[in-house]
């Protein structure tokens, strides 16, 4: 027999008896569509539309499965009773931090730690400390509702320069939620003309954009990808790295001028927690921790806030009948002059379901950050091993067709009672749920509120094209759904 076909065979071999070790030497993993060797399931999967992918496999092989993503297994729950099972009834044990490649790469370059990609003491003290700060920010001073009217003011007044005239909304609605991030971990908010914080925003909107790639996506699955070829993935190291020195200056910054009496914003709460645990050889609080949790926040508080606020105006350009209804409702309870307010939220029910209906409806986050088990862990009469990468489909939950009826429509009804009082729904997972769950929701889901609410207030948004022709199909759909480019025109009103 020919030399090179033996040396395939027994090649193939090997990787057959990997897998199935992998598969069956240390748990019961739940079942799933057979991996082909090295590669797994990678051909089984469209890397374009991975939700879609994961909800035909939940109907062959129920709503807990699991996939190989190159030789790892990564077990899959996908429907509302599974999720809370395992994050909410599971909690600990399901509160792990998955592999995610091109981070951990970033992560092992830079010596750090980050609050949204850590485990064990690590992250619990990091998102303990960053929670507090978050909750009990302005330390008698400013209100973070406060620094969020200030911001839909300025938004406001970057709009009303467009004079009516058609522009795509893109950068200025990003302007928004970034410059109120920099104003809690910087103290000051940065004109939307100033360089550096464009330069920021950029870097931002590149690695989110990059990270919802399908080449991604591949890169995830083969991590030698990431060390050995190259590609886009290079981009995203090096804009974590730019804006790891751009937020190295303003620490250096804070470090000369810091009151440890007085603290002004979130990296002096860090600095001086810093200095109260020097002696402390294993605290958590260092300079490259304090770099990765700024840079997290960042991210995690400015594409996905501007990206649902972009998503959401496209959406109201087109349904206009609920853009109506909405400054229906504006007008009668706030009026044309007065700033909106948080308390104004509990008198404007159709609002507040408008709102949850464009983060329903987007799936913005269609797959959590993989997560882990943190011990080998019995669910469903399965076994998974410690350290299994678990996917959480959060798109299944947010479609859920019994939950929502026609969850493929826009439909602020989907959060009003038959009274036309606001609905909570506990299938709302729009920033997830469990141990895991965003850290920035409650400063998110203010706003959202306050910035939509500001906007319909004071302007009448008119689309350029007939709004049944208007297209609200993401142009991508991999870490974030993320909408086409579309034009509007503000109109004051």
């Amino acid at each position: 027999m020919d030399p090179v076909v033996v040396l395939v065979l027994c090649l193939s071999s090997l990787l057959l008896f990997s897998l199935w070790k992998q598969r069956y030497g240390k748990g019961k993993l739940p079942p799933g569509p057979t991996p082909l060797p090295i590669i797994g399931n990678i051909l089984h999967v469209d890397v374009k539309d991975i939700s879609s992918s994961l909800r035909n496999f939940s109907k062959a092989y129920g709503p807990v499965f699991t996939l190989y993503f190159g030789m790892k297994p990564t077990v899959v729950l996908h429907g509302y009773e599974a999720i809370k099972e395992a994050l909410v009834d599971l909690g600990d044990e399901f509160s792990g931090r998955g592999h995610f490649p091109i981070i951990a790469r970033a992560n092992k370059e830079f010596g750090r730690c980050s609050l949204v990609f850590s485990n064990g003491q690590t992250w619990k003290e990091l998102r303990r400390f960053s929670l507090m700060t978050l909750r009990n920010f302005g330390m008698g001073k400013r209100s973070i509702e406060d620094r969020v009217q200030e911001e839909a003011r300025c938004l406001v007044e970057e709009l009303r320069k467009t004079n009516a005239s058609p522009c795509d909304p893109t950068f200025i609605l990003g302007c928004a939620p970034c410059n109120l991030i920099c104003s809690i971990i910087f103290q000051n908010r940065f004109d939307y003309t100033d360089q550096s914080f464009i330069n920021i925003m950029e870097k931002f909107t590149e690695n989110l954009s990059i990270l919802s790639s399908p080449w991604m996506q591949v890169c995830n699955a083969f991590p030698i990808l990431i060390d050995y070829f190259p590609g886009s993935h290079n981009k995203i190291l090096n804009n974590i790295a730019y804006t790891k020195n751009y937020v190295l200056e303003k620490v250096k910054e804070h470090q000369e001028t810091l009151d440890i009496n007085n603290p002004r914003d979130f990296i002096d709460c860090f600095l001086i927690r810093m200095e109260q645990e020097k002696h402390n050889q294993q605290t958590q609080f260092t300079t490259e921790n304090l770099l990765a949790t700024v840079g997290d926040l960042f991210a995690a508080g400015t594409e996905t806030t501007s990206t649902t606020l972009r998503y959401g105006l496209l959406l109201l350009l087109k349904h206009p009948e609920v853009t109506a209804k909405v400054q229906e409702e504006i007008d009668h309870v706030i009026g044309r002059h007065r700033s909106p307010c948080l308390q104004d939220k509990g008198s404007m029910p159709y609002m507040d379901a408008v709102v949850h209906e464009i983060q329903r409806y987007i799936d913005l986050i269609p797959i959590t950050m993989p997560h882990a088990v943190t011990c080998d862990i019995k669910f469903r009469n399965y076994l998974i091993p410690e350290g299994t990468n678990i996917l959480i489909s959060l798109s299944s939950v947010l479609h859920d067709n019994k939950e929502f009826p026609n969850p493929e429509m826009f439909d602020p009804g989907h959060f009003l009672d038959e009274s036309g009082n606001f609905k909570k729904s506990d299938y709302f997972m729009a920033f997830s749920t469990g141990r895991r769950n965003c850290v920035g929701e409650s400063l998110a889901r203010m706003e959202l509120f306050l910035f939509l609410t500001a906007i319909l207030q004071k302007f009448t948004l008119k689309s350029l094209v007939d709004p049944k022709h208007i297209d609200t199909t993401p142009v991508a759909n991999g870490l974030t759904s993320v909408p086409p480019s579309y034009q509007l025109c503000f109109i004051p009103a």
